[in-house]
C-alpha cells in the first residue's frame, strides 16, 4: 500500500521513484528561491507551500507528469502563451516529465501567486470589521 502519511517534503519527494525525485527537487528549490518567506508543509498529502498563513502553492509527481496547484484565472490570463504547451484543467498545471523543468515559468507563477495573496491580505486587512 502506498505511503500516504507524509511529514515532510522530504519524506513526500523520497517516496518517488528517483527520476522523478530529482525534477521535484528542480520544483522545490525554484519555488523556494522564487518566494523565500514561505513555509514549507505537507497538506492534502502533498508537498505545500504557506505564505503568511495562506496556500500559495502545492505540486505533486506522478508517473508521466508532475503538477502545481492552484491554477486560478489571473494565473492563467498573466501567463496564457507560456501556459500554451501544457496540459491545464480544474485548476492543475501538469507538465511533462519528459520535458525540462520550466524553471523561470514556476518561479513567476510563484511570485505572481505570492503578490495573489499579499494584495488579498493587504486588502482584508484594511476592510472594515463588521460588529
Amino acid at each position: 500500500m502506498a505511503k500516504t502519511d507524509f511529514k515532510s517534503v522530504d519524506e513526500y519527494i523520497a517516496s518517488r521513484p528517483e527520476d522523478i525525485r530529482n525534477v521535484l527537487e528542480r520544483v522545490r528549490s525554484t519555488i523556494r528561491r522564487a518566494v523565500p518567506a514561505t513555509e514549507e508543509v505537507i497538506s492534502y498529502q502533498i508537498p505545500a507551500y504557506k505564505l503568511h498563513g495562506a496556500r500559495l502553492l502545492y505540486f505533486a509527481g506522478w508517473k508521466q507528469h508532475y503538477s502545481l496547484y492552484p491554477v486560478t484565472d489571473e494565473l492563467l490570463a498573466a501567463f496564457k502563451d507560456e501556459l500554451a504547451p501544457y496540459h491545464v484543467s480544474k485548476g492543475t498545471l501538469r507538465f511533462p516529465l519528459s520535458q525540462p523543468v520550466p524553471v523561470k515559468l514556476i518561479a513567476r507563477i510563484a511570485k505572481l501567486r505570492a503578490q495573489t495573496l499579499a494584495a488579498g491580505a493587504k486588502a482584508k486587512a484594511s476592510a472594515p470589521r463588521k460588529r
